[in-house]
């Protein structure tokens, strides 16, 4: 046959129904080698940050103080952002977590109450400094997530602290949670099957999620193990919570991002996200770790 002949009509057409390879998935080799990877960036950012919350939680007083407030602060600052259509008040949102935050250092419970409270006149006078009172509503119901969802957080972050053995139980939540987070990326990609949310988190699934509530509760049980002043009972109702909220927080940040129309809160931790990605799931635990621990000190 000459160099020149065309191919059959039938032999060309199979040869136009090939996909091209750029349509191709990737091969599972290069897909495990991305997973390893992203593995290993978490990794890397995790362990900085575990080291220096150890040592501000031994630390405690009013060092843990400022560092709560310092990383409120980028929290609040990430979700107005993320919110700034709605024109929230950064500056109230600010005052009102470092005023809760130091009320946890100096008072307790009832102040931390107070300041959450005052906070909502003054966020109407602010509001009523501005030239232009449209979508005053939104304004304030942006402000007020804040104050509420974040800075009462970190509030109750300094409360647990301060209670006898806070610095322990502290630990052990931050320990559940981000090991049952850990898990429950590992166990979405390794078994991931049926989506939990598709919705509101397209990536995570019911596989992953029984992954990491598993890892969470035998978490904070094996670590209670070297506590001799926590009991196995009370070991396990703290990682069930920390089992449960933990998702919980996850699912409620990946909530207001995707209303928001945002796909990381932030660029602090570069391709991770920013602070409120990397804290979504302890901003509801250590609040459930401080009234389940209170709750054990007062029958104690």
């Amino acid at each position: 046959m000459p160099s020149g002949r065309r191919p059959p009509p039938a032999r060309a057409a199979r040869r136009g129904n090939r996909r091209p390879s750029a349509a191709r998935s990737p091969p599972p080799r290069r897909r495990e080698r991305r997973q390893r990877s992203d593995l290993l960036a978490r990794t890397l950012v995790a362990i900085p940050a575990a080291l220096v919350a150890i040592v501000f939680i031994d630390l405690g007083g009013i060092a843990f103080a400022l560092l709560m407030i310092l990383v409120g602060c980028i929290c609040l600052h990430e979700l107005y952002r993320m919110l700034d259509r709605w024109r929230p008040v950064p500056i109230v949102g600010f005052a009102a977590l470092a005023g809760m935050v130091l009320a946890a250092r100096y008072g307790g419970q009832r102040q931390v109450m107070e300041v959450m409270v005052a906070a909502v006149p003054v966020l109407f006078l602010a509001i009523l400094t501005r030239p232009q009172h449209g979508g005053a509503t939104v304004a304030i119901a942006g402000t007020l997530l804040g104050v509420y969802w974040i800075a009462l957080a970190f509030a109750h972050a300094v409360l647990l602290r301060e209670l006898p053995h806070g610095n322990a139980i502290l630990i052990d939540v931050l320990v559940g949670t981000f090991l049952g987070d850990t898990a429950a990326y590992l166990g979405g990609r390794l078994f991931g099957r049926r989506p939990l949310a598709p919705a509101i988190s397209p990536n995570k699934t019911v596989e992953g999620l029984f992954c990491g509530m598993l890892i969470a509760v035998l978490a904070v049980f094996f670590a209670g193990l070297y506590e001799d002043w926590l009991t196995q009972t009370d070991a396990l109702v703290l990682g069930l919570a920390v089992a449960i909220l933990g998702p919980l927080g996850d699912l409620f940040e990946s909530l207001v991002k995707r209303d928001s129309g945002t796909k990381d809160a932030g660029t602090l931790f570069g391709p991770h996200g920013g602070a409120l990605d990397r804290l979504d799931a302890v901003i509801f635990t250590v609040v459930a770790g401080y009234y389940i621990w209170a709750a054990v000190m007062q029958h104690a």
